[in-house]
């Protein structure tokens, strides 16, 4: 009994110096991350008091460019963040190091990864913030692709907020332009209201999550100039959330 109490206690131990020791990386990754998005953009942050600073949430927006989840990253001052990767930069050990010690889960886009799904819906469920563009891929165009329902999965799944976030400016031509003139780039980060989403019967569930598909991606494009409006330029959903920017 003596002894299962002390490897209790050893084992107990253990895993806070691992957390503490993963926090302190985690932090030093996110310092690093503030100082090169600090050396290369000029960022603006609209509605940065609309993210909640507590508690499991699902941040959603458009992907334009490499430094998109970056720049979320740097909207939200939190030390839980989840941030899923695509599966391809674990094959550079920088990015692999910089995804690992932020908490980051490496993940296949074109199968279903049912262990970083369950990994996913853990943290979620502790209180943790995922990170994920619906559209699953970067535009090549600027403006919004169809999403994919992995995010309306999440949060009717979860019963958590969902925050809209609109990326501008992002794209590699305007940063390269700018770098080659020694310049930082001007890029916008902007936040729309929090919102969660209705559970959903057995019945019509694929279609509903169509439904709340279309409404995650419209509330992004409404965060965004029409340049950015994609597919999503003429759905009836985009006037009802549209507002003044």
């Amino acid at each position: 009994m003596r002894f299962e109490k002390a490897l209790g206690y050893e084992c107990g131990l253990i895993y806070l110096v691992l957390e503490q020791a993963r926090t302190m990386i985690y932090r030093f990754a996110r310092f690093l991350n503030r100082l090169l998005l600090w050396a290369i953009l000029r960022i603006e942050i609209v509605g940065r008091e609309k993210a909640p600073t507590n508690g499991g949430l699902i941040v959603t927006g458009n992907h334009i460019g490499a430094l998109d989840a970056l720049l979320v990253f740097y909207l939200l001052d939190r030390d839980d963040i989840i941030v899923m990767i695509a599966e391809y930069h674990r094959k550079y050990a920088f990015r692999r190091w910089l995804v690992n010690a932020a908490g980051g889960l490496f993940v296949d886009r074109y199968g279903a990864d049912f262990t970083v799904l369950r990994q996913v819906l853990k943290r979620l469920n502790q209180g943790g913030v995922l990170i994920i563009a619906p559209e699953g891929t970067r535009t090549k165009t600027g403006g919004l692709q169809r999403g994919h329902l992995g995010a309306a999965y999440l949060a009717v799944k979860t019963g958590l907020p969902v925050l809209p976030v609109g990326v501008m400016g992002t794209e590699e031509e305007k940063l390269f332009a700018n770098l080659k003139r020694f310049r930082r780039a001007p890029v916008t980060v902007r936040a729309g209201d929090p919102y969660r989403l209705l559970p959903v019967a057995k019945e019509n569930r694929q279609e509903v999550l169509q439904d709340y598909t279309d409404e995650i991606m419209c509330r992004i494009a409404a965060l965004l100039p029409a340049e950015y409006h994609g597919v999503y330029a003429d759905h009836p959903l985009l006037k009802k959330f549209v507002k003044p920017l």
